[in-house]
């Protein structure tokens, strides 16, 4: 018998309905907010009203793309946590409301396991390479930065990660500082293409073992612009390309120093890479070189799978309800990361 799962998303500002069925993506529709572009950051309670606008739309458009009736869902897969917490309760009470009035079982994901098994989506037309277990997955987004050893889907070892800020935090409020923009990703993204890398250096942490830290990055950041700017009013201005690629390039090279060691440490030669800040360009590319040098062997998501997306909530639906882990309705959502 098939199994057919409706999946939904709501952890942040991205509203997200999909449909798998037996491990293959159906669907995966997603909508976003603008608003809080104008805020230079999310704003929860404008997220939460903009989810209740658009569930309704999101999970119907979600199952018209897949050809499928209500009736011949298997489950509903919905995240419970972390995220912010008024964003998931949209999320979490439809999917409840769902599956109890379609007699059917309600799976809870995990937002951060949604992002690692995003590499085994499969689409119809697209049935594409998978890491082997075990190996490692730098899992690094907006309020994530970690390295964790993945060996299986259900099995994740958390190696080491970010004691304060997370690197796309980091770089969101260095754009913010620059007064380029929210999301500051793909800002910083587009402008360090055109800018010099090493025109300027920033503060690195030492931090023992695998953990990361940003915190002192950003202060490092706040305090050479305010120095410059104080020198010259037009600092930022005249050298917003150069500023981009630096800050870019001490991150990337503070995620990969600590990567490379637990992966030579550990022995695994099979990495692969999560989470928004995937998009990146440039951390992309450092991946790229290491796979061309020989070393390792690695795994980059789909652009698409990159940002939240209910397709790898699904994905991680789909192993839960072959090992049989369904949640009771009145399992609560969580805004802390927990792994």
């Amino acid at each position: 018998m098939s199994i057919t799962l409706l999946a939904i998303e709501s952890s942040c500002d991205d509203t997200s309905a999909a449909v798998m069925r037996d491990g293959i993506l159906l669907s995966n529709v997603t909508a976003s907010q603008a608003v809080h572009e104008m805020y230079g950051g999310v704003v929860p309670e404008l997220a939460s009203r903009a989810h209740q606008q658009n569930i309704v739309p999101v999970v119907d458009a979600a199952l018209k793309q897949a050809n499928i009736e209500k009736s011949e869902l298997s489950a509903i897969a919905v995240t419970l946590g972390p995220g912010l917490m008024g964003s998931l309760l949209v999320g979490v009470s439809f999917a409840k409301g769902l599956a109890a009035s379609l007699g059917i079982p309600l799976i809870d994901v995990n937002h951060l396991h949604g992002h690692i098994l995003a590499h085994f989506i499969q689409t119809p037309d697209d049935k594409k390479e998978v890491p082997p277990y075990p190996f490692l997955c730098l899992l690094v987004s907006g309020g994530n930065s970690q390295i964790v050893k993945v060996n299986s889907h259900n099995n994740f070892e958390v190696l080491g990660q970010t004691i304060d800020d997370a690197a796309g935090e980091a770089i969101d409020k260095c754009s913010k500082v620059m007064g380029l923009g929210y999301p500051g990703g793909p800002i910083i993204d587009r402008m360090a293409r055109q800018g010099n890398p090493r025109a300027f250096s920033f503060a690195k942490p030492n931090l023992p073992g695998y953990d990361y830290s940003f915190s002192g990055l950003k202060t490092s950041f706040l305090y050479f612009l305010r120095d410059k700017v104080a020198e010259n009013p037009n600092f930022i201005e005249n050298n917003k390309n150069d500023l981009a690629a630096s800050l870019e390039a001490t991150i990337i090279e503070i995620l990969m120093k600590k990567l490379k060691k637990a992966a030579q440490d550990i022995g695994i030669k099979h990495v692969a890479l999560a989470g928004g800040v995937s998009a990146n360009s440039a951390l992309r590319k450092a991946f790229q070189d290491m796979e061309d040098k020989g070393v390792w062997k690695i795994y980059i998501p789909k652009f698409s799978y990159t940002t939240d997306n209910a397709a790898m909530i699904a994905m991680s639906g789909h192993y839960r309800y072959l090992d049989g882990e369904f949640c009771s309705l009145d399992k609560p959502a969580f805004s802390r990361t927990v792994f």
